[in-house]
């Protein structure tokens, strides 16, 4: 793996002008690496980041795909990392013209992750160089405490997608009903009074000073009057840091309470156990948007290499190269999905909609089909609008907003029905609806939800950790629960509980017996069963689960 020589690294800075030109917005410093199959292989199972801890699981990927490979080889043509700066790998037999289109892909990404809202937390620190710091403490452990490490890091991944992501990001920007954030609050009421003692008319004049600010930038007023304070109190962001943190907060998720409250992990000799839950948690939090906006991240950045590659002049004589590698990125196809073509189409269904003004409430209750079908506003913001898209949404919200019955019907999509042809004894699949509110349900189910489990602190007791699972209309995978809760025990130091629901047993249903040249009558439509489901008790004590109905 070497960086990208100066004859490459140039056609990058001209597709960044070229890109900054059509309205991205990203940082500067950027690096690229060349890479060969066999680093891609062994970078896959570390989400691409190279100085992610190891794990042995890590090693299996890898074998997995060393096989696969050699099956099935291909050549990967990209991938990027949010970090800061951004890294990007390339492939090592890539020529100059499939640069230019990768490098725009690349660019997409780059600009998305740093201005979708959903990534907010992933900005203000460099997430490569914490990975090299925390692989080498987890190194050093391992040489003072041998396979217990694993053991630790095993019982963590189990439940590390229970992180509390969405109440971190609205911890981090939430603002008071009154409008007046926490940091002004603190300034006023407790800095300026307690610790800087300043007089009744230095009081005054800083409020007017807030005023003034807040009436010249309505929006970044407040921003900016704290840029100056900065400078004339360097050690005001510390304190302020210190009193958010003294400030008592119900646990963000499971992790985090094991992390405030086990015994367990509180002993002497356990206190490295710490360090490493923390270093699992905080990279599970850091991967948590990219797994949310995988259709829209892809989706942008398919949109941007194909609208700034058809307009680069730099790749004349290659377009029919372009289009037959293009097709097989943005392809939609009829069965399954592919989120690089479903984000696409919808960027540019969404730029054509505000484009016309079809945005507007008006359009949206124009019964007339006619009249729908010529409405023109020529409104000139279409690209501005999918820019707004970009830096609000998340794939669900992205799905749910915008995947209509006008979008299905103008791609020709459809949900897919598999049916097993008994005369050729061969499974097809056939068109089963062209709904638009199924269609949506076939992707929102595709989309990542893991389970929402409390941590339920009137029933918790000192030695006894009770977990509720707040139903939403899927059960638990049954086999991944004892195993689970067996980490859970051990991290805790104690028995855990977990209250969730399943399906009720059915009770068997007599036989018909089949009586001799006679064949019973078939009917048109058969009658789903109706799924009853009851609340059960799981308990994990001393290594051993038991399980009762409530």
């Amino acid at each position: 793996m070497e960086l990208i020589d100066q004859h490459t690294k140039t056609i990058m800075e001209g597709c960044k002008l070229r890109a900054r030109d059509a309205g991205l917005r990203f940082e500067d410093e950027s690096l690229e690496y060349i890479v060969t199959n066999r680093d891609l292989i062994e970078l896959s199972p570390k989400v691409m980041i190279p100085t992610l801890y190891d794990y042995w699981v890590h090693d299996v990927d890898v074998l997995k795909e060393k096989g696969k490979y050699e099956l099935y080889p291909g050549n990967p043509y990209e991938t990027v990392i949010n970090t800061r700066p951004a890294i990007s790998f390339y492939n090592d037999n890539n020529p100059d013209w499939l640069n230019v289109m990768i490098f725009y892909h690349v660019i997409g990404h780059i600009d998305f992750f740093q201005n979708n809202l959903y990534f907010r937390h992933t900005w203000e620190y460099d997430f490569n160089g914490e990975a090299l710091s925390d692989k080498r403490t987890i190194a050093k452990l391992r040489t003072e405490r041998g396979r217990w490490v694993d053991y630790v890091i095993e019982f963590t991944r189990g439940i590390d997608n229970l992180v509390g992501y969405h109440n971190l990001l609205s911890r981090m920007f939430s603002v008071p009903d009154s409008g007046i954030s926490d940091k002004l609050n603190y300034y006023f009421d407790v800095y300026l009074q307690d610790i800087a003692k300043i007089n009744v008319s230095a009081y005054i004049k800083e409020l007017e000073r807030y005023n003034t600010s807040l009436k010249d930038d309505p929006v970044m007023g407040e921003q900016a009057f704290f840029s100056r304070i900065d400078q004339r109190h360097p050690e005001f962001g510390s304190l302020f840091k210190k009193h958010l943190a003294s400030k008592k907060q119900k646990p963000r998720d499971l992790l985090e309470f094991i992390i405030e409250h086990s015994k367990m992990l509180r002993r002497e000799e356990n206190q490295w156990m710490l360090m490493v839950i923390q270093i699992i948690r905080k990279t599970a939090l850091f991967l948590q948007p990219q797994i949310r906006t995988k259709i829209m991240n892809e989706g942008w950045a398919s949109y941007w290499h194909e609208t700034l590659f058809m307009n680069d002049d730099r790749i004349k004589g290659h377009e029919v190269d372009f289009a037959r590698v293009n097709a097989g990125v943005t392809a939609m196809p009829r069965v399954g999905l592919n989120p690089y073509a479903l984000g696409m189409r919808l960027f540019y269904f969404l730029e054509e909609l505000a484009e016309k003004g079809r945005i507007s409430w008006e359009y949206q209750h124009e019964a007339d089909a006619g009249r729908r079908q010529a409405y023109n506003a020529k409104t000139g913001k279409g690209r501005d609008y999918i820019f707004k898209v970009r830096q609000n949404f998340s794939d669900f919200t992205f799905i749910h907003s915008f995947v209509d019955q006008d979008f299905v019907t103008a791609n020709n999509l459809f949900v897919a029905g598999k049916r097993l042809n008994e005369k050729k004894m061969v499974w097809e699949y056939y068109v089963k609806s062209r709904n638009a509110g199924q269609y949506r349900d076939m992707l929102m189910g595709s989309l990542y939800h893991p389970p929402h489990i409390e941590v339920d602190l009137e029933k918790t007791e000192d030695n006894s950790l009770y977990l509720t699972h707040r139903f939403e209309g899927k059960p638990l995978l049954a086999e991944y629960i004892p195993n689970t809760m067996l980490g859970i025990e051990y991290l805790w130091g104690g028995p855990v509980q977990l209250e969730t629901m399943e399906v009720a047993a059915r009770p068997r249903e007599p036989r018909t017996p089949a009586i001799p040249g006679f064949s019973a009558p078939k009917t048109d439509a058969v009658k789903p069963r109706e799924i009853k489901w009851q609340r059960v008790l799981y308990t994990m004590k001393e290594r051993k689960l038991s399980k009762k109905i409530l």
